[in-house]
């Protein structure tokens, strides 16, 4: 395997590229290749296959997109370039990069394959498409319909392949890609190299270039991190108070469970934001309709889940808010990897209820090796004092415009009245605030990190047990969105989760327990039929995992 870990930054202009995908290249604003493009474009055209390892928000989709367009030659209705990605948005994402490298060439046709959308749609753009993409259960519906034949396709490129391994895509990729020819170009992108990865580049790549690029360290550079330490109860209203204090015109909040950022999207719009929740339970129109809104600035604040957030790639987006920890120190990156972008500053804001959760952040910084810094919420004067400040941002900007003659006539007449130029001022500057002054913010108490979390009851537990366990790449945090999303429980009220060989023993309440045993006898988790039993007393029950010793790390604060 060759390995090309060093790219050079470099303009298009270093690539030999046709006049028409220069053309739209420029048009696009692109000016210097960042290093997951300067990398393996040339690899790309030179016919390799690759690997590309490259964080989110690092050009990752012009890095295959590009390379693609420029060597499709073949005719309409044979389809010879197949992209595979985990989610429809994903899909819709790429397509429409894709369109816009393609927009001077005549001969690229394109067809976007993916679940809820009508079949007949779908059914047309394959008359004439050349160059698909699509999700892999879609992609393997056509198959077997006889719609989309791969015997003509020259190039393969799998995009956030680990992502499609955790949605239990495995098999469906395997199928896909021993159907295609042999003599193809194979690419694949990941942000993370599991060894079911590296199987599959064994298995269906000839002679792979590595092209590894550290572009998650230099995006969260240009990200500013903090959390907020935020007393039970009073997440929504600390979240409150830091959208009116930022005021951003784009903004992603991000939550655990679909239920969650449903609550979270009606709390918002009665405080009255400009706010709507995507999740993967809403049909594809509403999916789109709710994507368009927000790409459009009709709605400033998206509410999402981690799964239905794949694929977003929204400019501008001015903070990423974690109402939610995540569970997986991965998503944390694709999450904040949203904000930063282009060259722009970012932030990135975590609300912690508790010592646990400030703990989680802490292995959260030593995983990512960058600073989130503790801060305190904005106060009342805080958040007033900064609207006055971009009030008079406002006012500055303003004044480098000349008046309009009826507003002059207006402020000469109340002079000729007697009123001073200043006063009048004053005025018109205070009666611009009245609003502010007059809004009602929710009140949030300050903690601190060493104030211990008032204590609960404890609930009487019981063990439940789950026929699934590590040898189905089973973890705590899918069986708890599983819980959370199947049976409606919280999950504060989830107790320890073991994970074992081939099951796993939940910690539940006995309300709980007959809740799950009693909604989820049917459930899939990770494409896995999942089976649900209450232990009998005096068995196993779940148990903490082992201590570790740990490094010594320095505190938060």
């Amino acid at each position: 395997m060759e390995h090309n870990d060093t790219p050079v930054q470099a303009g298009f202009g270093a690539v030999s590229l046709s006049p028409e995908l220069s053309r739209a290249v420029e048009a696009m604003g692109y000016e210097s290749m960042t290093d997951i493009q300067a990398a393996a474009i040339p690899a790309v055209l030179a016919g390799k296959d690759i690997i590309g390892r490259s964080a989110t928000g690092t050009g990752k989709t012009a890095a295959f997109g590009i390379p693609a367009v420029e060597m499709l030659s073949a005719q309409p209705g044979s389809a010879a370039v197949l992209v595979l990605c985990p989610t429809r948005e994903l899909a819709m994402q790429i397509s429409g990069e894709v369109a816009k490298f393609a927009r001077f060439k005549r001969d690229v046709h394109l067809a976007t394959l993916y679940g809820g959308q009508a079949m007949p749609i779908q059914l047309e753009q394959l008359r004439r498409a050349n160059f698909v993409v699509g999700t892999p259960g879609r992609v393997m519906d056509h198959m077997r319909r006889g719609t989309l034949k791969l015997d003509a396709i020259k190039m393969v490129i799998l995009d956030e392949a680990d992502e499609m391994l955790n949605m239990g895509f495995l098999d469906d990729i395997r199928t896909i890609l021993a159907d295609a020819p042999q003599q193809r170009q194979t690419l694949l992108f990941s942000a993370t190299m599991p060894p079911a990865i590296l199987q599959i580049t064994r298995e269906f790549q000839h002679d792979p270039v590595m092209v590894a690029v550290d572009g998650g360290k230099k995006t969260l550079d240009a990200i500013e991190q903090y959390y907020y330490l935020v007393p039970p109860g009073q997440k929504p209203d600390a979240l409150n108070l830091l959208l009116q204090a930022h005021r951003p015109e784009r903004a992603l909040v991000f939550c655990n469970t679909r239920r969650m950022v449903d609550e979270l999207v009606e709390y918002l719009v009665k405080s009255g934001f400009k706010a709507t929740g995507l999740h993967g339970e809403m049909s594809q129109m509403a999916r789109t309709r709710v994507m368009q809104d927000f790409r459009l600035g009709l709605t400033k604040i998206l509410v999402a889940t981690d799964v239905a957030a794949r694929g977003i790639d929204v400019e501008d987006v001015e903070g990423v808010y974690n109402y939610d920890i995540p569970q997986d120190d991965e998503y944390y990156i694709h999450r904040i990897g949203r904000t930063g972008r282009a060259g722009k500053r970012g932030a990135a804001h975590i609300l912690a209820c508790n010592r646990g959760q400030v703990r989680r952040i802490r292995e959260i910084r030593n995983y990512i090796r960058a600073d989130i810094k503790e801060k305190a919420l904005p106060s009342r004067e805080e958040i007033l004092s900064l609207r006055h400040g971009q009030r008079m941002d406002k006012v500055r900007e303003a004044l480098h415009e000349p008046p309009q003659p009826q507003t002059m006539e207006a402020v000469e007449a109340l002079i000729q009245e007697g009123y001073d130029a200043r006063q009048i001022a004053a005025t018109l500057l205070s009666m611009m605030g009245e609003k502010e002054r007059r809004m009602k913010l929710p009140k949030v108490r300050a903690v601190t990190a060493a104030e211990k979390p008032a204590r609960k009851p404890v609930r009487s537990r019981v063990a439940v047990r789950l026929n699934l366990g590590k040898r189905q790449d089973m973890a705590p945090n899918f069986i708890v969105s599983a819980l959370c999303d199947g049976a409606d429980i919280a999950a504060r009220d989830i107790g320890r989760i073991d994970v074992r060989g081939d099951y796993s023993l939940i910690e539940l309440t006995p309300e709980d327990a007959r809740k799950v045993l009693r909604t989820m006898q049917k459930a899939r988790i990770r494409n896995n039929r999942a089976s649900f039993t209450l232990q009998a007393p005096g068995k196993e029950a779940p148990a903490y995992p082992p201590e570790r010793r740990r490094k010594r790390t320095r505190p938060l604060h």
